[in-house]
């Protein structure tokens, strides 16, 4: 009996689906039961590495810009579905769940034509183009935001799956450890900078614009800049009055949510839910060019609930005042805190596990 995951291309595909991989192994299930498919990207590293069984297959996505590239893309789907069914049948797979992303086609595809039954998880409050094409032959659609209900089909709530820390997240009792990890001092606020894998240039300086207008003694900086913007906002950082560390990525994101009063930050899927889980007050900017306004909707659903507040990319700005006004406001950053913990679905991997279990058993 198998257990195939399909998650591709991104971090936001592949760590949602290697935590309800760890949930399922907690669960019992046996790790060698467990498959992903995928292609070349961050799933061939991040999967093995976790120490799970990995078949790759050649596959590509849509380009939104016109390509002659997506006159092939019928046939190498048609050939990556092919494969994926000779392999599921090969390893007796019963259940396969996508995460959206190129895979997630070929895979509801070779799930049909194998017998396996199908399954979906939706990251996004704006569901993917992949997604919705195979929602309908799912048995459910697992979403993290009740807006993705709206454009798939058999839906369930339970929120994105995150790490096993989040679940366990006590922001009292992590807080010295975080603030030792970083080097900052115990007592004081402290502004977190995310900006995603990546890092997020416009942030970078947004917190350069805050330091400008900041006392030394008024607050600290705890920045992940992504590894392209290290060096850069480290060699900034380290000509600043004000406490600014640096970390180009962190594995130990419960550390950096414990540390911090406030954060500033993208709006992707994940971020969002983390912020969620830890009940974490934050000021959020939305990337303006990624398909179909997602991270627009996604901070939308934590601003709804009071939980963040949100400001666009062209009004950046803004971001000094706005964040020199929560920190020096206690008990509006308290009331963010409780708005956005009570959205907050840090079991999500769990649920999902056990769903898949029951479909298999």
């Amino acid at each position: 009996m198998t257990y195939a995951f399909a998650a591709a291309g991104t971090g936001g595909h592949v760590y949602p689906a290697l935590s309800v991989a760890d949930a399922l192994v907690a669960s019992g299930v046996d790790r060698k039961d467990i498959v992903f498919v995928g292609g070349d990207r961050i799933e061939a590293k991040a999967v093995p590495e976790s120490g799970f069984g990995f078949v790759e297959v050649a596959i590509q996505g849509l380009k939104r810009s016109l390509s002659m590239q997506n006159l092939r893309l019928p046939s190498v789907v048609w050939k990556a579905s092919r494969c994926l069914t000779e392999e599921f049948q090969r390893r007796g797979t019963r259940v396969v769940i996508a995460f959206g992303g190129y895979i997630a086609v070929p895979s509801a595809w070779a799930a049909q034509r194998s017998g396996a039954q199908l399954f979906l998880q939706e990251q996004n409050a704006v569901p993917g183009l992949a997604n919705r094409l195979i929602s309908a032959r799912a048995i459910t659609s697992f979403i993290a935001f009740p807006e993705a209900a709206n454009k798939l089909r058999h839906t369930r709530l339970v929120g994105n799956p995150l790490r096993p820390a989040f679940r366990s997240f006590d922001r009292i009792a992590l807080r010295a450890a975080g603030r030792a990890h970083y080097g900052l001092a115990d007592e004081g606020l402290v502004l977190g900078v995310l900006g995603g894998s990546l890092g997020a240039r416009a942030l970078n300086e947004a917190t350069s614009r805050i330091v400008e207008t900041r006392s030394s003694n008024e607050f600290g900086i705890l920045h992940l800049t992504g590894r392209a913007h290290y060096e850069a906002v480290s060699a900034r950082a380290s000509k600043c009055a004000v406490p600014w560390v640096t970390r180009a990525f962190e594995d130990r994101m419960e550390l950096f949510y414990a540390s911090s009063d406030l954060v500033l930050s993208r709006a992707g899927a994940l971020t969002v839910s983390e912020l969620a889980a830890t009940g974490t007050p934050a000021v959020v900017v939305p990337f303006p060019s990624e398909t179909a306004g997602h991270q627009k909707a996604n901070a939308a659903y934590l601003e709804r609930f009071g939980g963040a507040v949100v400001v666009s990319e062209r009004e950046i700005a803004r971001i000094p005042v706005e964040v020199a006004q929560l920190l020096g406001d206690e008990s509006r950053r308290a009331a963010m805190a409780q708005a956005s913990i009570s959205q907050g679905k840090p079991d999500a991997a769990i649920a999902i596990a056990a769903a898949l279990r029951g479909a298999a058993e």
